[in-house]
């Protein structure tokens, strides 16, 4: 009986980083645990409106930045090795390889080692443990922007990394957030909470196709 205890994963177990990695391994049917400040999170089961479906938007954003951008890859529902205390699987990043100056790496049993530069979580609300402990925790590790989509409130925080600190981005007056360290990612926040997936990604497409952007490839195809 003990063993078998000994062997499972709860939400609010305080655990360190590898019993927390052993544990999860030893639980194929859990889709989704998470390290955070040394407190272990197993997901719910997800509500289509409340995560199904914005997770499913952003992606398809990503996806189009990371096709147009050489050097720069996406990943969804990945597991970051982030410190000692901190094992997150965000619902989606981006990363810069490592060789044009990305500060993560993929380990030898292929996990996300180090900060990604870009994360994004879908909250249900404001309530949610993403705008606290995992707010601090990317912090700490030098996330250089974290965006949170709380969708009950129809808000989008995208928080950038500034002297040690984040600084929460406000909308342009077109209704649109930008990456300052990723070129051309551009969000049209009223035309998502509209629904309108096309038009949103016609808004990054320009955003791609901005002089920004394009001087970004070039460094990133000369290594520099």
């Amino acid at each position: 009986m003990t063993l078998k205890l000994m062997s499972i994963l709860e939400s609010g177990d305080r655990l360190t980083r590898p019993e927390f990695e052993r544990r999860y391994q030893r639980m194929p049917h859990v889709k989704k645990a998470e390290l955070v400040e040394g407190i272990v999170y197993v997901a719910s089961p997800l509500r289509y409106r409340q995560h199904g479906q914005p997770h499913s938007d952003i992606m398809a954003w990503l996806g189009v930045y990371r096709a147009t951008t050489p050097g720069v890859y996406c990943a969804d529902n990945t597991t970051v090795r982030l410190d000692l205390d901190n094992e997150p699987q965000p619902d989606a990043l981006l990363r810069l390889d490592e060789g044009v100056g990305g500060r993560s790496r993929i380990g030898e049993d292929d996990y996300i080692e180090g900060a990604p530069e870009l994360i994004v979580e879908i909250a249900a609300s404001t309530a949610s443990y993403d705008l606290h402990d995992k707010f601090r925790a990317y912090r700490r590790n030098g996330v250089r922007e974290y965006l949170v989509w709380v969708v009950l409130e129809e808000e989008f925080r995208w928080y950038v990394l500034e002297e040690g600190d984040y600084r929460q981005q406000e909308p342009d007056g077109a209704g649109c957030l930008r990456s300052p360290f990723f070129p051309g990612l551009v969000l049209d926040v009223k035309v998502l909470l509209a629904g309108a997936m096309g038009q949103v990604l016609m808004r990054l497409q320009e955003g791609i196709g901005s002089p920004e952007h394009e001087r970004f490839v070039e460094v990133l195809g000369s290594g520099q």
